[in-house]
């Protein structure tokens, strides 16, 4: 049995249908009874990973757990996952442990707990997502508008899908031990080459307005701490080498390559009309 945390997020819902159509059994752990039925025989357990102790009930009889950055206390889901005898571990992460490691501290103390002992470990450092696009969704319906910062700055943003394929080759397959994966998508994307990608999926125009970086920070900072805040701009805006490179993890694991942003923008239009 795969225990998934984060259940009812972009990745995590996808990987808990990828892995029911590969025939395993799956506990799904999120705080709330998610929106809508689970796959068919999916177990929902609501638990908060800021309490360890109360993810327990999802673990028993648990053979691998994907698990997100959440909470403080890693070590302490860690000791819960080690006594309830799951054997494998996979850690979804961010690309920023590696590239900007004074910004991306809370991630990287997960990331040495899964690394400590005791279950298997892979850890996956996701760059940003395309479903982030998803901010965009309302502007684009009521007004076919977008906005954000650094409109031409360039990052390969990967498709949740590829994350969660990723993730249940980790944690059904063996060799991944010890692993880091960075996932990226196929190319980098600019903010308004994707505003151009959801308006030829929708087959309607969307006009793109750039914001200025003090725009952008003050949208951010309504739902993001301003220490996460700032790295988030200097991701946006002054990406390292690192970030920009499209990374061989994803099509080295799956045996094909990342899907482009298009592809995710065709595959969720109705969220856009």
């Amino acid at each position: 049995m795969i225990v998934v945390t984060g259940a009812t997020g972009n990745i995590g819902r996808a990987l808990v249908r990828q892995l029911v159509e590969a025939g395993e059994r799956v506990t799904a752990v999120s705080r709330r009874t998610p929106e809508g039925a689970l796959p068919p025989g999916v177990r929902h357990v609501a638990a908060d990973l800021a309490d360890p102790a109360a993810v327990r009930p999802a673990l028993d009889g648990a053979d691998a757990l994907f698990l997100l950055v959440a909470g403080e206390d890693p070590d302490g889901l860690l000791e819960q996952a080690r006594d309830a005898g799951v054997r494998r571990v996979v850690l979804l992460s961010s690309q920023g442990v590696g590239t900007r490691p004074d910004s991306y501290r809370h991630a990287a103390r997960f990331e040495a707990a899964v690394a400590a002992g005791g279950p298997e470990w892979t850890v996956l450092r996701s760059g940003g997502l395309a479903s982030n696009a998803f901010a965009w969704a309302e502007p684009i319906r009521a007004h076919r508008t977008a906005t954000g910062p650094f409109a031409d700055v360039g990052l390969p943003f990967v498709d949740p899908e590829d994350v969660a394929a990723v993730a249940a080759a980790a944690l059904r397959e063996d060799g991944h031990h010890g692993r880091t994966y960075v996932l990226t998508g196929p190319e980098a994307t600019t903010p308004r080459s994707r505003a151009a990608a959801i308006a030829e999926a929708i087959g309607a125009p969307v006009a793109f307005t750039e914001q200025t970086p003090d725009e952008a920070r003050a949208q951010l900072a309504r739902f993001m701490p301003p220490p996460v805040v700032e790295g988030t701009l200097a991701v946006l805006g002054t990406p390292t080498p690192d970030e920009q490179r499209v990374s061989p993890d994803v099509e080295r694991i799956l045996g094909r390559a990342p899907r482009p942003f298009a592809a995710w923008a065709r595959r969720n239009a109705a969220a856009f009309r």
